[in-house]
């Protein structure tokens, strides 16, 4: 597939995001950029989470990762889900009783304003890295196969992602995000259904010669129950999902922002339910498609791409899409699938840090209206430019699967959230607000110790996605220890 034709697919979609950018956006004030005037439809929101939460990362990543680890991902997808109903259960209720527009302003109505500015802190370390994370895979599937062969630079093609982002979002912020991230839902899940159905049919295969082959029983297993001391153990893989969710979700301003813009908890807590049900079958799907994958490069010949001298299976499915011999119809379907999953989880990102960035730590809700927007405005710009330079050290730095990568973050980040939201919902000691920081960070420095200790100090157990609690009751019993007599 020819460079100029994947330029022009690029332009026609994102002139469309555009173009819904201007019907959406209405009045260019702060409740619009950051509420969207509490007005959105909840199926709306719902089906747009699922483009959201599932990113360029699931798109690629997800199935790359079936060459090595087959269907175990899906043992914390399950968790996903019972963490989704702790969010719609016990977290909503919390944020629309308070009417937050971020929700690190509850830390600050609990316990004080050190803890307020030290959950933005963590928020921002886990959603710049997160978003980075999730646009580096983007930007080096536009880089190998497109702007390489252009003869332009791998930092041109991350200000050229970033950039077009922050067009479509500068003016109409949340608003604008619910309705195109709702677009690009819809594109992601054709991509992949039709991906899925070209492959098979290449392969003379239906949908059901494909579920009953016994190539995909190869790569089908997703229980790990023999023993407990491996660490993708169902247990452990289980719980780290759902303490996955409880944070990348529950405790995120991220996805938070999307279910506040609702009209109601009723229609927030409908939102989170549907949404979370619809996300577990369609990342069984991916699963499904990285099976598929496999089985076609195996029966074609076709050799894993490399990316900085290495194998690097993320980039099995662009090479199998844009550089087989299946037609143009699959290059265009899995170009507009990558970027339409990867943007509609970077555009709310971006979005998500602006706010933050403007109500936790700048606190411009006082301040008058206009003065409010000029914030607003340099504060876009600037997290885009931060966006920018975590990506380009990515490049040079990050060697494991990209998935895995952000999940094993995740444990480091979004354990101080979980252990303050925790101690305080589930509580009622005040604390010495002061020694918050210390703790926090203490906690961080243990976990990493923990999970860098030779498994042999710990009778071969081997540390997973269960880091994330781990760091969460560390910090739990850090304020247990400051909290006030």
């Amino acid at each position: 597939m020819s460079s100029s034709i994947i330029l022009i697919v690029i332009f026609l979609y994102f002139f469309g995001l555009f173009v819904i950018s201007n019907l959406t956006t209405g009045n260019n004030d702060n409740k619009t950029f950051f509420s969207a005037n509490k007005e959105s439809p909840w199926y709306l929101v719902a089906f747009g989470m699922v483009g959201a939460s599932l990113s360029g990362i699931t798109f690629i990543s997800v199935p790359g990762d079936v060459g090595t680890t087959q269907f175990t991902y899906f043992q914390v997808v399950l968790g996903y889900l019972f963490g989704y109903f702790v969010v719609a259960l016990v977290l909503l209720p919390i944020y629309y009783r308070l009417n937050l527009t971020s929700i690190y302003e509850y830390l600050k109505v609990r316990f004080g304003n050190v803890s307020h500015k030290t959950g933005a802190f963590f928020f921002f370390l886990s959603r710049i890295t997160g978003a980075s994370f999730r646009l580096y895979l983007v930007a080096i599937v536009l880089q190998q196969f497109v702007f390489s062969e252009l003869k332009i630079r791998f930092e041109i093609t991350v200000v050229f992602s970033v950039l077009l982002i922050w067009i479509y979002t500068f003016r109409g912020g949340i608003k604008t995000i619910v309705w195109t991230d709702t677009l690009q839902t819809v594109f992601m899940l054709i991509s992949v259904l039709l991906s899925i159905y070209l492959i098979n049919d290449s392969l003379n295969w239906s949908f059901v010669d494909f579920i009953n082959s016994d190539e995909l029983k190869t790569y089908s297993n997703f229980l790990v129950t023999e023993s407990f001391l491996e660490k993708n153990h169902f247990l452990k893989s289980f719980i780290g999902g759902m303490f996955i969710t409880i944070c990348m979700t529950g405790l995120d301003q991220d996805m938070m922002q999307k279910n506040l813009t609702c009209k109601s908890l009723k229609d927030a807590q409908k939102n989170m339910i549907v949404f979370s049900i619809v996300l577990v079958i369609v990342t069984f799907v991916f699963l499904l498609l990285g099976a598929l994958l496999f089985i076609y490069s195996q029966k074609t010949g076709i050799i894993i791409p490399e990316l900085n001298g290495s194998p690097n299976a993320d980039l099995l499915f662009p090479e199998i899409a844009l550089n087989s011999n299946l037609g143009s119809v699959i290059g265009i379907t899995f170009l507009l699938g990558l970027i339409a999953a990867a943007y509609s989880s970077a555009d709310s990102a971006l979005t998500s840090l602006t706010t933050s960035f403007c109500v936790d730590v700048i606190n411009i809700k006082n301040k008058s209206q206009e003065y409010q927007i000029k914030i607003r405005k340099i504060a876009h710009l600037v997290m885009s430019a931060v966006l920018i330079i975590v990506i380009i050290i990515f490049e040079n730095y990050l060697e494991r699967s990209v998935i895995d990568g952000l999940l094993v973050l995740a444990g480091y980040t979004y354990g101080p959230l979980l252990g303050l939201f925790a101690f305080g919902i589930f509580t009622d000691y005040k604390i010495h607000d002061r020694y918050v920081w210390i703790v926090t960070i203490l906690s961080v420095l243990s976990v990493y110790l923990l999970a860098n200790l030779d498994p042999t100090y710990l009778g071969g157990y081997k540390i997973g996605y269960e880091l994330l609690p781990i760091n969460g009751f560390i910090t739990f019993l850090g304020l247990v220890l400051i909290r006030r007599k």
